[in-house]
């Protein structure tokens, strides 16, 4: 689950290391100046250790996003079911936690499927923050029952609510993708703007290929109230 930005003259790749089904995880960072590999700048650099979970904290070290708020500090959401996402805010120079803030911001949470949210994705949109997360299963196939929820906040560390008001600490979260009769488990996603239209990226389960994983992209459509849905 990469998570790569650009920000302070350099591409920030955030990636995490664990064990299925294990919180003995961690988010590493490398950089690099360019993304082009004939350059003469191009090159890894390896800053290790971002953030780290042993397995005796109550929330798991994985699936990295980097947001920058409105005032330009950087900002990493993470987490993967246990006791749901969690943010820290991040120095930036060093793309580290920030010495000045340690923190950790609870952002969403579920109480039923075994607690299964995950890969969050933070977007600034007319002054609100969007939190994109996945619920449910993803890597069994056409089995899977993955999918993509959003809930939104006029702050960047939440409380962030649904369409319907309810707390995304609270097992909140409208939904935004939906099975189809070919894809199954649309879920784990980002979202791109270019060109002023948004792009939702994901992946799902191909059921007229074998159940083969695909990637999926798709444009985001955005309603009267601030909503978005494919």
């Amino acid at each position: 689950a990469p998570d790569i930005s650009y920000y302070n003259r350099r591409f920030h790749l955030y990636y995490s290391v664990s064990t299925f089904g294990s919180n003995r995880s961690v988010v590493g960072l490398v950089t690099n100046a360019t993304l082009d590999s004939q350059s003469a700048d191009f090159k890894w650099i390896d800053h290790g250790l971002v953030v780290e979970t042993t397995g005796a904290e109550d929330y798991n070290a994985i699936d990295p996003n980097l947001i920058l708020d409105a005032q330009g500090a950087p900002w990493l959401s993470f987490g993967s079911f246990w006791s749901g996402i969690k943010m820290c805010r991040l120095d930036l120079e060093t793309g580290k936690p920030s010495p000045e803030d340690n923190t950790i911001y609870p952002l969403a949470q579920r109480f039923e499927n075994s607690g299964s949210v995950e890969a969050p994705f933070i977007i600034a949109r007319r002054g609100l923050y969007y939190l994109f997360v996945s619920f449910d299963f993803c890597c069994r196939g056409c089995d899977s029952t993955y999918n993509v929820r959003v809930g939104r906040s006029e702050h960047i560390t939440g409380p962030y609510f649904d369409r319907d008001g309810v707390a995304m600490l609270r097992g909140g979260g409208t939904q935004v993708t939906f099975p189809t009769e070919r894809f199954k488990g649309p879920g784990h996603n980002a979202v791109w703007h270019e060109n002023g239209t948004d792009y939702i990226v994901y992946h799902a389960y191909d059921k007229d290929n074998g159940c083969a994983p695909a990637l999926r992209i798709a444009p985001l459509k955005w309603d009267n109230e601030g909503w978005p849905s494919l």
